[in-house]
């Protein structure tokens, strides 16, 4: 991936009064989603820079309410509604996709390029799938909005799809609806869908929720085999470090809305320098060594997004917010600054001292 810091930019900090264009395939300058609401503006996404390049894997990371979600369907230009696109949240920034800048773009064409140039697994193949239409239906429309073809066309290229992607008697299922399929089916039929049109950017989010490990692997297997097929770019959203550790080569960990730590997989990993990241490694599961200890889980509560502590987001949470002098953690906010190797980046005020020194001596004997 890019490192943005040649730019001026460090993969967060504010880089909108850039309107140049994008020399990665997809880039997110400085993205802020903010939703009016009766108790105020929530700010789901609140100042989000990352670049992303074909062929490569970025794992978006955080508990539930950080923005992964929102980021993802802001991509995909699914903060509107209506013919004449108007807005359901206040979105600011940049999404550069092969050149072309999506957020100033005509609704239209954003809507040419979903599906056709981008494309997205829902968390939920059975509420994502109508109901009333089969399998094979909602693929054929999928396939014929991008291409002039008949359905017989289509219905061929859908039953491709469907064997594609491990779905036995594909000839047959293909006429069968979502509630006829599995939890596994649905999911492998969504990815069908998504790929139906080549696009050079899938974004999957929670592609594995609620499916047993068996098919979780099958599932991370499917996404990694076709990725190869196709050279597209991937963005994997979760909260399951475990997925990301299969899929990603790089890894992106959201908390309140914003980047707190981001690097290549194996530094995010084994050399992680933000207390929320070492919170996600300690609570998640080991099978390649003994537990000696239960697993440790970040204590509190995920912060209102209405109500955003100040300073650092994470300071009521953290362990160490006060090992920076002079109460720093909670009257600024932290920007990311690049620490160790080239392209690794994390949001903290402690010292890079005392970070290696606590991962060191404190974190990774527990992990």
């Amino acid at each position: 991936m890019t490192d943005l810091s040649k730019s001026g930019s460090a993969l967060g900090e504010p880089v909108a009064a850039d309107r140049s264009p994008s020399e990665s395939f997809l880039e997110v300058r400085d993205l802020k989603v903010h939703f009016p609401t009766d108790d105020g503006l929530v700010k789901s996404v609140d100042g989000l820079s990352f670049t992303l390049e074909k062929g490569k894997t970025l794992g978006i990371v955080g508990e539930s309410g950080s923005g992964k979600s929102v980021t993802s369907m802001g991509i995909m230009g699914l903060h509107t509604t209506g013919q004449y696109g108007k807005r359901k949240a206040n979105i600011s920034g940049e999404i550069w996709l092969n050149g072309q800048e999506l957020l100033t773009a005509d609704p239209k064409v954003v809507r040419e390029l979903r599906g056709r140039e981008m494309a997205m697994i829902f968390q939920d193949p059975l509420s994502a799938l109508h109901p009333y239409f089969t399998i094979g239906h909602q693929i054929i429309e999928a396939y014929r909005v991008h291409h002039k073809v008949d359905k017989k066309v289509a219905r061929k290229r859908a039953i491709e799809m469907l064997d594609r992607v491990g779905i036995p008697q594909p000839d047959k299922r293909v006429d069968s609806h979502p509630h006829e399929f599995s939890g596994g089916m649905r999911q492998r039929a969504m990815i069908a869908m998504s790929l139906v049109n080549n696009p050079q950017l899938l974004i999957a989010d929670e592609p594995t929720t609620a499916l047993d490990v068996t098919v979780q692997a099958q599932i991370l297997d499917l996404i990694r085999d076709l990725q190869k097929e196709f050279g597209s770019a991937v963005i994997v959203i979760t909260h399951d470090l475990g997925v990301v550790a299969e899929l990603a080569d790089d890894i992106l960990v959201m908390y309140g809305g914003r980047c707190v730590e981001r690097g290549p997989a194996e530094k995010v990993f084994y050399e992680p320098r933000h207390p929320y990241t070492w919170g996600l490694l300690g609570s998640m599961p080991r099978i390649d060594r003994e537990m000696t200890e239960r697993l440790i889980p970040v204590k509190g509560s995920p912060p209102s997004l209405i109500n955003i502590p100040s300073g650092c987001a994470f300071n009521p949470r953290c362990p160490y917010a006060d090992v920076p002098k002079g109460g720093i953690t909670r009257t600024t906010r932290p920007e990311l600054t690049q620490v160790g190797s080239e392209g690794h980046w994390t949001a903290c005020h402690m010292s890079q001292e005392d970070r290696e020194r606590i991962w060191t001596e404190e974190i990774a004997p527990k992990l």
